[in-house]
């Protein structure tokens, strides 16, 4: 899933580097999301442990997939928890073996507790990475927050506001926020409830003119171009410390809570580096190097209230930390049926405005 707002150039630099002068040094390859590194995590990671680093970027778990399928070995791979899921059911996955990594007690607790934690709830095979949920952004000036409270998902078929809402480009997200609000889970094998999603969205697609957005809803928002918008936490931090109107909701029948995580494919050619590579990414420096130039809630506890305290760069930020205890969040799971049907059907809601 690619997130963040950050746009790390240096990161490809950094790939490009390593296949044209690694010379006799260990060699680290690994496989993460686009805009979701700081720039100093790597040459910090290579100096400290005298190795080369080879960083490839996907922009979604599906492309990540069938690159590794087709054979190609990673050392690393940072993917999303449904897929992490379909790795692990595939037996594609080491185990991994948590006396290898100093830091692991620096975990957040929430990260190894359900629902966080309910693609892999034995934490065998994962180290998180970030973690977030998928709220509302909205413009306080002009939508009241007591009336995003109280009707959640649903104000985004407000027809007040048409015209004045950017909904996210994916059917995973996009049919999360129908099932919602609709009262089902959003892992839902149900055909009944699919299609009253999907009716759902279709009078949403057809009353509100909505603008159908990726990665440019973080900018719109930021610069106030509409008043409501879908949006993942850490860009909603993001907007949120650029615009001081914005304010953000998840609301109570529940959200997409995730976490993208880092694992250790079978075929790594380098398992050792690898442990090292991830005990680094979860230590406090490198932690909040990450945190701070992303923008998503660090994994590492001690990060996360560090940033968070009176004073700290994400302090009143109500979207950085992801919330925790509600029994109505759910986090994807990998369900090939409901895969399928929501990618067929969101190619009928987008046409039908």
């Amino acid at each position: 899933m690619k997130k963040g707002w950050l746009v790390s150039l240096a990161v490809l630099a950094l790939s490009m580097m390593c296949l044209t002068g690694c010379g006799s040094k260990e060699k680290l390859k690994i496989y993460l999301p686009g805009e979701y590194m700081s720039d100093e995590l790597v040459p910090n990671f290579e100096k400290q442990y005298n190795c080369k680093v080879d960083v490839e970027l996907f922009d979604s778990n599906e492309m990540m997939y069938t690159k590794v399928m087709a054979g190609d070995s990673y050392d690393v791979l940072i993917p999303s928890d449904y897929m992490i899921e379909r790795l692990i059911k595939e037996d594609y996955l080491q185990k991994i073996d948590v006396s290898k990594l100093s830091n692991f007690g620096s975990v957040t607790d929430a990260l190894k507790v359900a629902p966080y934690n309910g693609f892999d709830p034995d934490n065998s095979y994962s180290v998180p990475y970030f973690w977030g949920s998928v709220g509302i952004v909205y413009n306080q000036n002009n939508v009241p927050t007591s009336e995003v409270e109280a009707k959640g998902f649903e104000i985004m078929k407000d027809t007040k506001y048409s015209g004045k809402i950017y909904m996210y480009d994916s059917e995973r997200d996009s049919f999360m926020i129908a099932f919602k609000s609709l009262g089902y889970s959003m892992n839902t094998n149900e055909e009944s409830e699919i299609m009253a999603a999907y009716d759902w969205l279709v009078e949403l697609n057809t009353t509100m003119a909505p603008t159908t957005v990726t990665d440019e809803v973080i900018d719109g928002m930021a610069q106030g171009r509409k008043d409501l918008a879908i949006v993942y936490s850490g860009d909603a931090a993001y907007i949120l410390s650029e615009n001081e109107d914005m304010r953000y909701y998840t609301p109570e029948c529940g959200t997409n809570v995730w976490v993208d995580a880092m694992v250790i494919p079978k075929n790594a050619k380098n398992v050792d580096l690898a442990y090292k590579f991830i005990d680094y990414v979860i230590s406090y420096d490198a932690a909040m190097g990450n945190t701070e130039a992303v923008g998503y809630a660090s994994v590492n506890k001690d990060v996360l209230a560090e940033v968070t305290k009176e004073g700290g760069l994400y302090d009143g930020n109500e979207a950085y930390i992801p919330r925790t205890g509600f029994a109505k969040d759910e986090v994807f799971t990998d369900n090939e049926f409901l895969r399928k049907k929501l990618s067929e059907l969101w190619i009928k809601v987008k046409a039908s405005n």
